[in-house]
């Protein structure tokens, strides 16, 4: 049985126990929509077809680079109700840009009520997907006020080039295969 926290039975992480998911890797990452609804558009002659909720979610997951200088995409495809990309952390060299802004800045108390403690202070995945669902959540709630992911989300950490390999070709290919995609919910 699980164990319980403040009296409430506890989701155990899906993440990898012994594994640092700030570390320089490759990741694919999957994020579904809520009970797997159609928000984004749909497959037509095997390619996607975006609508407005659709087109906010591709440009947001481009926006990543902006706000996250560390991390390149790898091939990514918004699905009718789920999305699937490829992050990769790349950390060499980011910390001397960053240590002279903050130097010039007033210092301030660090995490708020959280104090270091604070998961977004930290520089990795459940961070960024962090940002990427919560703007995603604001901007599309404004189309459709029905809008929701699902509260999780998937990855898989890519350990080799074969591995990358298969995983972008799946990410490409999946509008032509949709009919058989486990994600598949008319």
């Amino acid at each position: 049985m699980p164990e319980k926290f403040q009296n409430k039975y506890r989701i155990p992480s899906a993440r990898l126990q012994n594994w640092d998911y700030g570390a320089n890797g490759a990741y694919f990452i999957t994020i579904c929509t809520k009970e797997m609804k159609h928000f984004f558009g749909e497959i037509g002659n095997e390619k996607m077809n975006l609508n407005a909720v659709g087109a906010l979610a591709e440009e947001h997951w481009v926006e990543i680079i902006k706000h996250f200088p560390y991390v390149e995409l790898g091939n990514f495809q918004i699905m009718p109700n789920h999305m699937h990309g490829i992050l990769i952390i790349n950390k060499s060299g980011e910390f001397v840009e960053t240590q002279l802004i903050e130097s010039l800045q007033p210092h301030q108390e660090i995490g708020g009520f959280a104090g270091e403690n604070n998961p977004m202070l930290s520089e990795n995945i459940s961070r960024i997907i962090r940002w990427y669902k919560g703007r995603c959540t604001f901007e599309m709630r404004k189309i459709n006020e029905s809008f929701e992911w699902h509260s999780r989300f998937h990855d898989h950490i890519i350990r080799n080039s074969d591995s990358f390999e298969r995983i972008q070709n799946y990410i490409e290919e999946n509008p032509s295969k949709w009919e058989d995609d486990k994600f598949f919910k008319k």
